[in-house]
């Protein structure tokens, strides 16, 4: 079997709109890693609002919404919180995103430019190498290989890949139906692609969801099922098994990726006690 060499690298997955007892149910690759003691699994309770736009800025910059502004969907600006992008770039580490275009919006330009943004390769920008799409049925097929396609043309040290999916399925058709659960189902099967390989060349890997989605088509309150999310956590510096008995808050993302790059935290983000993780 081939020697893994650990790197200092992560890699960060955000399933839009991908409940938990769904994540659960339907990624069957990620649950066949974490029963084979491959993978950490945890529940994370989302932030407040539990919109989008709110929560990319939580997951990537570690702050609250009343701290950051970002308060809804309508708040088109740059982030005024160092994210994870700034605080790798201003460690010499290179970064690369393929997600919506609501992420350029928050870290490199605002408002979006639909011609000039759509890809972006700048080293003096948070977001040095990116890809972003602009429709919600976006293919996942075609947005996981953009980010692969960025892994390997620039050896990003954080890729930040953002599905939208399964949320476009959420909002169209609820998170009862058979289309939301197909939705993760085909994600499940892309992942299982890439996981592996991500793996056999050492990276650290983070699988979660933004919020989740309500029988009703909709997300934004305070209900489990907007909340409720999962983590899988893919890296020697997890001990594998389940450890969803307790919630992990959603802010502790930001400070755990970047313990695992190796940088230092911003000054406004909070280190969490994470069950499993050395």
């Amino acid at each position: 079997m081939k020697e893994v060499v650990l790197l200092s690298k992560v890699i960060l997955v955000v399933l839009d709109g991908l409940r938990y007892d769904t994540a659960v149910s339907q990624l069957g690759f990620m649950g066949h890693l974490v029963e084979k003691s491959k993978a950490a699994l945890y529940k994370v309770k989302s932030e407040l609002p539990s919109l989008s736009r709110p929560l990319y800025e939580v997951i990537l910059t570690g702050t609250p919404s009343w701290m950051n502004g970002i308060t809804s969907n309508r708040e088109v600006r740059l982030s005024r919180q160092k994210s994870i992008f700034h605080l790798a770039r201003e460690h010499n580490r290179t970064t690369a995103a393929a997600a919506y275009y609501w992420v350029s919006e928050l870290y490199n330009r605002a408002p979006f430019n639909f011609i000039e943004d759509r890809e972006q390769h700048n080293p003096e920008l948070p977001i040095q190498h990116g890809m972003f799409y602009f429709e919600d049925h976006y293919p996942d097929s075609h947005l996981f290989l953009d980010g692969e396609s960025l892994r390997r043309m620039y050896d990003p040290d954080f890729l930040y890949i953002h599905s939208m999916n399964i949320d476009d399925a959420g909002h169209k058709h609820t998170s009862e139906s058979k289309e939301y659960r197909d939705a993760a189902l085909r994600v499940d099967t892309i992942l299982a692609q890439l996981v592996p390989k991500w793996m056999e060349e050492g990276y650290h890997i983070l699988v979660t969801a933004d919020h989740g989605m309500n029988e009703f088509a909709n997300h934004g309150g305070t209900g489990v099922a907007e909340r409720d999310v999962a983590m899988f956590a893919i890296s020697p510096r997890f001990k594998p098994g389940d450890y969803t008995g307790e919630y992990i808050p959603q802010l502790a993302v930001a400070p755990l990726v970047c313990n695992l790059l190796g940088i230092p935290i911003s000054p406004q983000m909070k280190p969490f006690a994470i069950p499993g993780f050395q």
